[in-house]
């Protein structure tokens, strides 16, 4: 029964094949003992090369690395350390005809002293043998001797107590001198280091742990790249795929249009894909499929280890010896975010292959195709290329679309109908559409892309059946270069404009319309008045054709959403910024195209607030219904009267505060005149009659007041309940 272990964590609506360099290799499990005994023989390596690319158009790539294993066997991959983190999301494995994915091991993101301190024996800090052995006291070791000594074993076995350091006599000179002691059969032996040829631990459990921190040592050197291991478990040989999804280069897309010299053909369109290997290996005849399509994708940090905060408890014993200390609230611990499931019956990712065999279908020929090409047979330039040159370039001939298009979901995807093979760091062209198009010449005029002229362009329709990439368009005239011109993403059957050039022999004058306004209707609600106003604008385009023959000229004009268009021709289509009107206008004729807009939008106006000539502007208008009309009136009647209650007020304020002034200089000259003179009886008798004028005005404002507040809130009423339209 077929098994097989789908190992992926993250997800991906797609999966995106890249270029990526890593070597594989495998080594056969050995049992421990013999591990431990000698090296052992290593197994043959199992290569693991690149069998199929899926690039996307955003930034991402499916990469699957296909190969055999036999038996249980362990496969090391290479990686750079920016592709780990995007490894560990999106990796795919599969071991076919019967065997299954055991577990994937890699390099952990930790400095590596933290990784050597691990380890039974330490190698951080350059240990020297002493201090290694300093380490391993209590282990068995085996020793080999230089200068055994006459009758003495040239190898002692025993275990290590320890290292000492000894002054010893060396002719007339002192030098300190390490032992080496060790536990043998025969009892404790004193070994001088210098006379140490060989050491070899005899635990196989401290051997591997040696050998591992050496191996560890070993990859760390280069720090770029880290190291992932396969392990595939099964009997016989198998089947093994690799695949994963990592940052790439996107695909590009470039394209040549070829216009040609008679009305009734048809352009020529060819389309190239640009792709790059930026990777350190060769790709060597491997299936590739370019994907139109923007699968979302992000980067997440699995790589980094992640470590939660613990509380330190201590033992019971002596926490009772003292006041507990409760801790604050912890965070919940990190949960792990791996799954794992079985795998398909069949290949997995987007499936290219499928795609992969005839194209989908060879273009026209035309004589616009045979006006230009860049001609090659079987990657040399031949005799009809050096023709070419000089009689004409022949764009249709020379290639032909290596590639089936289909669609796929929500993309798109060209499929290479043969292998493809490119070198480490190299960029190649690969052609992939070769059809005739339908098209019709055009002038298009813009007024803020050319105020005086229009460009000459393309009407462009996608008869090709293949969704379109965005990219650069070089565009020819029969064998003459045109211009350039550039496509945004283009679906099959959609229309859309390429300007390549200026149209110099046509020429567009663009005169703006006076704007004007009016009012179309007038009703109050509440006491507001609310109207309605239409706006006009427009303008008119002058265009002189000076060519020899007749010029179809698109004129784009702005659209504005609060303005709709009246009393103007239909455009032959609307875009969301822009109206494109179609002109045909006769060699040496000029005509013109008149744009007029109008928009419809209301206002309120306050009666309260607004002085009496704007309320007599609207009695004034034949728009104002009757109705409307005579609640004005009503409101100026009950305005004017408020008015001149007001301005009674004002004056009998006024008249009061001309007696408060007097009454002073009265006040002024009673105090230094004589009582009993005449001038103090005039002014004392004076003085008496404006207290009595100063009563009456007080009381005649305080009762116009009181009438001034009962005609405002009259007023106000009225207002408030005056609607009508």
């Amino acid at each position: 029964m077929r098994r097989t272990l789908l190992w992926t964590v993250g997800a991906g609506v797609f999966l995106a094949s890249a270029f990526l360099l890593f070597r594989a290799s495998t080594n056969a499990d050995q049992p421990a003992k013999e591990k431990a005994a000698a090296p052992a023989a290593e197994a043959a390596l199992a290569k693991l090369d690149i069998g199929q690319v899926v690039l996307f158009s955003s930034g991402v790539g499916y990469f699957q690395r296909e190969g055999s294993v036999e038996g249980t066997t362990r496969v090391d991959l290479s990686f750079p350390v920016s592709d780990i983190n995007d490894l560990i999301k999106s990796m795919v494995l599969r071991d076919l005809d019967g065997g299954h994915v055991s577990t994937v091991s890699y390099d952990s993101n930790a400095p590596i002293e933290r990784t050597l301190k691990s380890f039974a024996i330490n190698l951080t800090n350059h240990p020297s043998l002493s201090q290694i052995l300093t380490q391993a006291r209590g282990e068995k070791v085996e020793v080999a001797l230089t200068n055994a000594g006459a009758g003495a074993a040239a190898t002692v076995s025993g275990t290590i107590v320890g290292l000492e350091q000894q002054k010893q006599a060396v002719g007339k000179d002192v030098v300190e001198t390490t032992l080496l002691n060790l536990w043998c059969a025969d009892g404790v032996r004193a070994l001088k280091m210098a006379d140490v040829q060989r050491l070899r631990f005899l635990n196989p459990v401290i051997d591997r742990e040696f050998k591992a921190a050496l191996e560890t040592l070993a990859l760390s050197h280069d720090t770029q790249k880290k190291s992932v291991s396969i392990r595939f478990a099964g009997e016989g040989r198998r089947r093994v795929k690799v695949g994963y999804v990592i940052e790439n280069p996107i695909w590009k897309t470039s394209y040549r249009l070829v216009l040609g010299t008679k009305a009734e053909e048809k352009p020529y369109l060819q389309g190239w894909a640009v792709v790059e290997n930026p990777s350190d290996e060769d790709w060597k005849d491997v299936r590739m499929a370019l994907v139109s399509g923007r699968p979302i994708s992000f980067r997440m940090d699995l790589y980094t280890p992640l470590y939660v905060a613990r509380p330190v408890v201590e033992p019971e014993l002596f926490a009772s010896l003292r006041p507990v200390a409760y801790s604050g609230s912890l965070r919940e611990p990190m949960k792990e975010m791996a799954g794992a499931g079985p795998g398909g019956g069949g290949g997995f990712g987007p499936r290219p292959g499928a795609a992969f065999g005839r194209a989908a279908g060879k273009g026209g020929e035309s004589k616009a195709k045979k006006d230009l090409g860049f001609g090659y047979t079987d990657g040399r330039f031949g005799e009809q290329t050096r023709r070419g040159l000089s009689e004409g370039l022949d764009l249709g001939k020379a290639v032909s679309s290596a590639a089936s298009a289909a669609k796929l979901g929500d993309f798109f995807q060209y499929a290479l109908d043969k292998a493809v093979t490119l070198p480490r760091q190299k960029s190649a062209l690969l052609p992939i559409v070769g059809k005739d198009v339908a098209g019709t010449r055009v002038s298009i005029y813009n007024e803020r892309t050319q105020a005086k002229f229009p460009l000459l362009g393309l009407k462009f329709k996608n008869t090709s059946g293949l969704h379109l990439m965005q990219g650069p368009i070089t565009v020819f005239e029969g064998s003459n270069y045109a211009g350039d011109a550039r496509i945004l993403d283009l679906q099959p059957n959609e229309e859309r404009l390429l300007s390549y050039a200026v149209d110099l022999g046509t020429e567009v004058n663009p005169v703006p319309a006076q704007n004007s306004g009016r009012i179309t209707h007038v009703k109050a609600v509440r006491g507001i008045l609310h109207t309605t106003n239409k706006q006009r604008q427009g303008k008119t385009y002058t265009i002189k054709n000076r060519n020899d023959k007749q010029r179809t000229v698109l004129v784009e004009h702005p659209v504005n959403n609060a303005f709709a268009l009246i009393e103007t021709a239909k455009p032959a289509e609307t875009a969301s910024d822009f109206y494109r009107f179609e002109l045909k206008v006769p060699a040496g004729e000029t005509k013109t195209l008149t744009v007029t807009e109008e928009r419809t939008f209301g206002e309120t106006l306050s009666i309260n607030t607004q002085n009496d000539e704007q309320v007599r502007w609207f009695l004034s208008q034949t728009i104002t219904s009757q109705r409307v009309k005579d609640g004005l009136r009503q409101a100026l009647v009950f305005r004017e009267a408020l008015a001149k209650t007001t301005r009674e007020i004002r004056e009998m304020e006024r008249q009061l505060q001309v007696i408060t002034v007097d009454q002073a200089r009265l006040r002024a000259n009673i105090r230094e005149v004589p009582t009993t003179s005449a001038a103090y009886k005039r002014y004392l008798a004076k003085f008496d009659e404006q207290e009595t004028q100063i009563e009456k005005y007080q009381a005649d404002i305080k009762k116009a007041q009181g009438v001034e507040h009962r005609q405002r809130k009259e007023f106000e009423d009225y207002l408030t309940n005056f609607s009508a339209d």
